[in-house]
């Protein structure tokens, strides 16, 4: 899934609350799926020691990727 990555398309712009909460507008979570109770990896990026992108990927597409990019290295740690 991550292989054909395509970045940058600005989506929407955001706003965190005083609880530290964002929202995703709805058309943004009915285009990429998103529902209650999903799960979503936060990664950064740095730019002179300082964190300056956040991107968030559901949890179970990272996995795959994780195990895709893992399991020839696991396979031959465990011969």
């Amino acid at each position: 899934m991550l292989k054909s990555l395509k970045c940058c398309q600005v989506e929407a712009i955001v706003s965190v609350d005083a609880r530290g909460q964002i929202v995703l507008p709805k058309e943004i979570r009915e285009k990429v799926g998103v529902k209650a109770g999903d799960k979503f990896v936060v990664a950064s990026s740095q730019s002179e020691g300082k964190v300056c992108c956040l991107f968030l990927i559901k949890a179970d597409e990272f996995a795959e990727t994780v195990r895709e990019a893992l399991g020839p290295i696991a396979k031959d740690i465990l011969k």
